[in-house]
């Protein structure tokens, strides 16, 4: 309910709180709780690779698209197992500009959704690209990719999940609302 009211009110559309939530039971409609889940680690910051320097220091905005983008991996349980989802947002707009789902989490996955990002988007030299410390973002393929589409890699401290809050949020979201409902 708080989100459904937060968009009205971001639409210009002027509601109480409470009418939502009444008009929500109304309708029959009810938020989806949360639950605790066994989480996969999608992070190995226990390697050798360069850790790039955080540039973004938890400033998640920018005056317009292609400016930053923020990365990350999560998992996705299916009836044959665990598939690996990663996705780059773009921080303007918050939209998912490149994705990419495999049943691994080695560097061809982040290295698939950087490639299609930079085929949406075609951004232009100085792109800040955001991630956590995860080896796949570290290693020399990925940063050669990098380079090669003008970016800059910036890293989030080991273990500090809100320096990269805007893909954790993402996926908070992802998992509340798509696959849990899917899975009821």
């Amino acid at each position: 309910m708080p989100r459904i009211h937060a968009a009205l009110k971001e639409d210009v559309l002027y509601v109480a709180r409470k009418r939502v939530a009444r008009l929500m039971r109304e309708e029959g409609l009810c938020s989806a709780p949360s639950k605790k889940t066994y989480r996969v680690p999608t992070t190995l910051s226990d390697h050798d690779n360069p850790i790039a320097k955080n540039l973004l220091q938890r400033k998640f905005t920018t005056e317009l698209p292609n400016q930053a983008w923020g990365g990350d991996i999560t998992y996705l349980r299916t009836a044959s197992g665990f598939e690996y989802l990663a996705v780059i947002l773009d921080l303007y707009s918050r939209r998912v500009v490149g994705w990419a789902i495999q049943d691994h989490m080695r560097t061809s996955l982040v290295s698939e959704a950087l490639a299609c990002a930079v085929a949406l988007r075609q951004p232009g030299p100085g792109l800040v690209h955001h991630t956590d410390r995860g080896s796949q973002y570290g290693r020399a393929e990925y940063r050669a990719e990098l380079a090669a589409a003008g970016a800059i890699a910036s890293m989030s401290r080991k273990g500090d999940c809100w320096d990269n809050a805007v893909a954790e949020s993402f996926f908070g979201t992802l998992e509340q609302e798509l696959v849990r409902r899917s899975q009821e």
